[in-house]
């Protein structure tokens, strides 16, 4: 599977097809018994996770995983920090380009904060906040270490009809901004409507990939998966 640079890929697929598991492979989570994982040309599989996060890459879970006694602002800042560089002497006698680092950090968690329609609520504790704001914390948090390439585990869960939409409209402004996305979504309107390629799998093995419309009209995928109704009607 090839994920180009800039896009939206969808993921998709029956319980058990092996979605999270390839999300675990790229990710390091789990390691890899045959093939590789290459990201921007250079292979990543046999990494850390921490090191291939560091390389540009992170994901967020379908159960969604916060700091949850930290604040939204501090939760933001956690993600940036996961990739900067500090030592231990900058870090405990605040050294100017400790400082500069924090205030860059600061800027950027404002930012995705605003973006996100969670300024308002910086302030408050993360496990306190609804579904649809702790799910958009989570994108924050995985957007704060600058990843090119975001992973998102069934980003729309649980969101009404309207948290839906703003996601989609969150989605496509990250590709806009040159963020590649690959997520896994059983929302198929949604996929289908958002994705520019999409990849299907069955028992672990990848059984078509093309273009929202191609999928839609692959008949080993509405066999396998989406069922006689097509997912856009």
């Amino acid at each position: 599977m090839t994920v180009a640079r800039g896009a939206i890929h969808g993921l998709i697929g029956p319980n058990g097809a092996g979605k999270s598991t390839v999300f675990n492979l790229i990710t390091g989570v789990i390691p890899l018994n045959a093939g590789a994982v290459f990201f921007k040309g250079e292979r990543t599989s046999g990494l850390r996770p921490s090191e291939i996060c560091r390389r540009g890459i992170a994901r967020t879970f379908q159960a969604t995983t916060l700091f949850r006694e930290y604040t939204v602002l501090q939760n933001v800042l956690v993600g940036a920090h996961l990739v900067a560089a500090s030592d231990l002497a900058s870090t405990l006698f605040w050294s100017r380009a400790y400082r500069e680092r924090e205030r860059r950090a600061r800027e950027r968690a404002h930012v995705l904060l605003e973006s996100l329609g969670l300024v308002s609520v910086a302030g408050q504790v993360a496990g306190q906040l609804p579904h649809r704001d702790q799910k958009a914390l989570a994108l924050a948090l995985t957007l704060a270490t600058g990843a090119e390439l975001v992973i998102l585990d069934e980003p729309m869960a649980g969101l009404s009809l309207q948290e839906r939409a703003e996601t989609t409209r969150v989605l496509r402004r990250l590709r806009e901004q040159g963020v590649t996305v690959l997520l896994v979504e059983h929302d198929m309107k949604a996929v289908m409507g958002v994705c520019d390629t999409v990849t299907v799998l069955d028992h672990g093995v990848r059984i078509a990939e093309g273009t929202p419309r191609e999928i839609q009209s692959n008949a080993a995928v509405i066999e396998a998966y989406l069922g006689a109704e097509e997912p856009g009607a």
